[in-house]
């Protein structure tokens, strides 16, 4: 089952003793268990920040303080703090047993002590560690998906909130009102369509097969005029289009590629405005690839903040009013959709002034279920 929780770990064993540490070593891995030595404190430092246990059992007494040093140590760096440790100690040394705990040990073994009990322990803490790395790691895919979705969201009840300003309007045309009701019910649509996508997420990745998705470029250059000419125009930008002839398409579902192009646009209409002329051009990449390049006058990106363009969070400009609606994960979403589908989005200077934004996906053959 995908989300069984493993039962064997990597376990460090912290100890002098030469013969304790290869009988310990031997019993864990008798169990399924990678087992790893350190015979000092800084072996043991150093081989779990190479490699991060699940798991360590100090053994006690070491030369001086150094095991309740490396216990402290050890709760100082937030990597290596949440792995639980084991004291193996003798059962009469109470002082000792006490100021583990106070520095972070969660458990004692007696010493001497059988191989059963050693490994009825280290089978408890092992688990609730792993247990507890799962449940972390969910609750991480939980934020991510959450995150994703809001910001796919966003893009069409931003249109939905266009259309409505303008149909709200005095002066709004009568000629116009049908194509601001259009854009209204298929960017609801839209919404929808992402909302159902992802509640069936892992029905589709299931039952889908790899290689399958495909999208016409044509089409989806079409369909993003339509959608987002009116918008635009509002913004003070014109619209241009090139699609191929004949049409081609690429190795990407067809409501992704949409929306890889809604990101590019939008991220026109918060820093391009009053830029002239937006255009959307379709043409041949690398062998085996086809480029979508999003192209426009307005100010580019700074040259100091382009190593952080495609970083979550980051905004070129943080002080214009249009940054205040921008998340800054628009393009660290699109970029990394793009190599998911094995292709590439980044950015270039246009000549002349502007910017310009290049995304290559993968060729495919058109067929008939391509979208």
């Amino acid at each position: 089952m995908p989300n069984q929780i493993a039962r064997t770990g990597r376990i460090l064993v912290v100890t002098a003793q030469p013969a304790s540490a290869a009988s310990i070593a031997a019993l864990l891995e008798r169990h399924g268990h990678a087992a790893m030595i350190a015979a000092t404190r800084e072996e043991a430092l150093a081989s779990a920040a190479e490699h991060v246990p699940d798991l360590i059992l100090l053994d006690l007494p070491m030369p001086g303080q150094v095991g309740l040093e490396l216990l402290v140590t050890l709760h100082e760096q937030p990597a290596l703090r949440p792995i639980p440790v084991i004291v193996l100690a003798s059962a009469s040394d109470h002082a000792r047993l006490l100021r583990a705990f106070e520095a972070g040990a969660v458990d004692c073994i007696g010493k001497p002590c059988s191989p059963e009990e050693m490994m009825a322990r280290v089978h408890v803490h092992l688990r609730l560690k792993l247990t507890r790395d799962r449940l972390e790691q969910v609750a991480r895919e939980r934020q991510e998906l959450v995150t994703l979705v809001a910001h796919d969201l966003k893009n069409p009840l931003t249109s939905v909130l266009f259309a409505c300003e303008m149909l709200a309007l005095p002066d709004c045309k009568a000629e116009r009102a049908p194509r601001y009701l259009q854009v209204i019910d298929d960017s609801t649509r839209e919404a929808l369509g992402y909302i159902r996508n992802y509640l069936q997420s892992q029905a589709h990745a299931s039952a889908q097969p790899a290689g399958k998705a495909c999208a016409h470029l044509g089409e989806t250059l079409r369909w993003l005029a339509a959608r987002y000419e009116l918008q635009l125009e509002a913004s003070g930008l014109r619209l241009r289009i090139e699609a191929p002839d004949p049409d081609a398409c690429v190795a990407i579902g067809g409501q992704v590629l949409r929306q890889l192009g809604e990101n590019l646009i939008s991220n026109a209409l918060k820093y391009a405005r009053d830029g002239g002329e937006l255009e959307l051009i379709a043409k041949p990449g690398a062998p085996g690839f086809w480029q979508l390049v999003a192209q426009d006058r307005g100010p580019g990106v700074p040259a100091g903040f382009r190593p952080q363009l495609f970083t979550p969070f980051k905004r070129a400009h943080e002080n214009d009013a249009a940054a205040s609606h921008s998340s800054g994960l628009g393009l660290t979403l699109a970029r990394q959709i793009a190599i998911n589908a094995g292709g590439r989005l980044w950015y270039e200077d246009r000549d002349g002034g502007g910017a310009r934004f290049l995304l290559e996906l993968p060729e495919i053959d058109c067929g008939e279920d391509c979208a």
